[in-house]
Parts: C-alpha cells; structure tokens; sequence
C-alpha cells in the first residue's frame, strides 16, 4: 500500500546560502527580516548552554570535569559574565559531549569562527568529537601536531 504525503508536511530545510541568497534579493533589510524571521539565530550562547545542559541530563560540574577548565569560569560561562574564547567554548564542547553540530551552533552564536577542516589542529578536534573522544584524547591528538592543546589555563 502506498502512502502519500502531501507537500504541505515536508519541512525544508533552509540552508545558509538560502537566506544568504534572499538577502541578496531583498528590496529592503525589513522585509528580509520578516519573511527570514524563524532561519535567525534567536538564542543567546547561555541559554543554548542551559538547553544542552538539560537536553543531556548534565550539571555544570560534570562540564567542568569533562572540559578542564576553572569551575569559577565555566559558571561565569554559563551565567553570560564571560564572553568565552574559540577554545574555552570547544573545550566546553567536549564537557557537554556536543556533537559536530552543535558545538558549529554553539561557536556560531558565540560569535566565533565553526572548525575548518583543512586547518590541521581544527580538523583534529573534529575527528575528536565526531567520534566521541574526550578532551584527553583530543589533547592527544593536538600533541601529535605539536600545537596548543584545550582546556588548559590561561597563562
């Protein structure tokens, strides 16, 4: 028996070059808005920490251990009283145990650049969290390339 379904319930999804694309054709910037509305990034960095950390059934601490980064500033992290630098956020990454996906959203609407595979040490964390590895063995990895590894202090 065959189903059908009817155009109205497949959802499509919008790529970037879409809305790119539709504010390159807009005749103004508020009607760009309005029709582009539900493809803008609407949450703040803390409140997708908060989702991650309910979606995951973590705690803050377990983030903590999971990322080595300060208890202190991981709090602060996550209450929007520091703004977090590209590699305190892929060490936290790691202690959400974030996926590919998310952690490009995270770095997004943090305001920093997602990985870029042809970058070695980019491409390296990655393969880490692409396919589950910790933050120890992430700092593998970056070793064997002889760069910085995550979750270290500031010096």
């Amino acid at each position: 028996m065959k189903t059908e379904t009817s155009k109205a319930t497949i959802a499509t999804k919008v790529t970037t070059a879409d809305v790119q694309e539709s504010l390159f054709n807009a005749a103004n910037f508020k009607d760009f808005l309005l029709r582009n509305e539900q493809n803008m990034l609407a949450q703040t960095l803390p409140e997708y920490l908060a989702l991650q950390l309910k979606q995951k059934h973590l705690k803050r601490a377990d983030v903590v251990r999971g990322s080595h980064l300060d208890r202190t500033y991981v709090y602060q992290i996550f209450s929007g009283k520091k703004a977090p630098s590209r590699d305190k956020l892929l060490a936290i990454a790691f202690g959400l145990q974030l996926s590919d996906e998310e952690t490009l959203k995270m770095l997004k609407l943090s305001g920093n650049l997602e990985l870029y595979v042809r970058d070695k040490r980019d491409a390296a964390i990655l393969f880490a969290i692409q396919h589950r590895k910790s933050i120890d063995e992430a700092n593998d990895l970056l070793d064997q390339l002889g760069v910085l590894p995550l979750g270290v202090p500031d010096e």
